[in-house]
């Protein structure tokens, strides 16, 4: 009953190209909530070192950046980390180092993290072969942290069902990885990250939930679905103008006002290293 499946991934490695832009600027950003707790549960003390796997353009990585002395951030998308060392510029942050590459592959010294964090990006990851290296590379003590949310067109609004089903009709030949689906992928979640973290040898395994407001116009809309592998605008191709007709049409046909409401749902699933 409890054996755990784990993924092994199947994802083209361009699956986000032409998003990283859009995944900068559209993507909601952790509540502040949900990351101070993470930084109390997890021991932070402003010291040490943090591990963002598959980092895309580093919306963990520079969000946790004032609580740690250094920070590694790797993704496979040379776009994703062009973007995210943008934004570190930008925000005035020079404590990252930014590296290409597959989150498997990486050569990094063992016991040398305080805390490793995956964001988004965990069922897109040969996970076995993952957590165990994580295992390696914290420190005694130390946490692995894989956080994740829900788009806009997951949720039960009426307004997201309309989003969810304009988005399957337009990207219907995309489905074969998972386009819009009513179900959790398989190998994903917090139930599942969390027999994942304790079959590697993690401990004080937990997941904790957060739900926040928000608030979403059309353009904010479009730009996150462009953010997806699914819905990205090479996915699309020459049918992005007409998507974005339908869409923007029938959203102001079910409320003319231009803004839509969801109690979005964030999360992460926590794991010690053994001291």
């Amino acid at each position: 009953m409890n054996r755990v499946v784990y993924v092994q991934p199947d994802f083209p490695v361009d699956a986000f190209a032409g998003t990283a832009t859009y995944y900068a600027r559209y993507r909601v950003p952790y509540p502040a909530g949900l990351l101070k707790d993470l930084i109390t549960r997890a021991g932070l003390t402003g010291a040490g070192r943090l591990l963002d796997l598959a980092c895309g353009p580093g919306r963990v990585a520079l969000a946790l950046a004032s609580s740690f002395q250094e920070i590694w951030a790797i993704d496979l998308e040379p776009e994703m980390i062009v973007v995210g060392q943008h934004e570190a510029t930008q925000r005035g942050v020079h404590n990252i180092t930014w590296m290409v590459g597959k989150a498997e592959e990486l050569a990094a010294p063992p016991a040398s993290f305080v805390l490793i964090t995956i964001g988004e990006a965990f069922h897109r990851l040969d996970q076995q072969r993952v957590a165990q290296h994580t295992l390696q590379w914290l420190q005694p003590g130390g946490c692995l942290a894989i956080l994740g949310g829900y788009g806009p067109w997951s949720g039960t609004e009426p307004w997201q069902r309309l989003v969810a089903a304009i988005v399957r009709h337009w990207t219907s030949h995309h489905a074969a990885h998972g386009a819009v689906a009513a179900q959790p992928q398989p190998g994903s979640g917090p139930d599942h990250n969390e027999r994942v973290l304790r079959a590697t040898g993690f401990v004080e395994v937990a997941s904790y939930p957060f739900v926040v407001p928000h608030d979403w116009t059309i353009d904010t809309l479009i730009g996150n679905l462009y953010s997806t592998s699914f819905c990205a605008k090479r996915v699309l191709g020459d049918n992005a103008a007409a998507f974005e007709a339908e869409l923007k049409a029938a959203l102001l046909a079910h409320d003319p006002s231009g803004t839509y409401s969801e109690q979005m749902r964030f999360g992460y699933t926590i794991g010690r290293k053994p001291s």
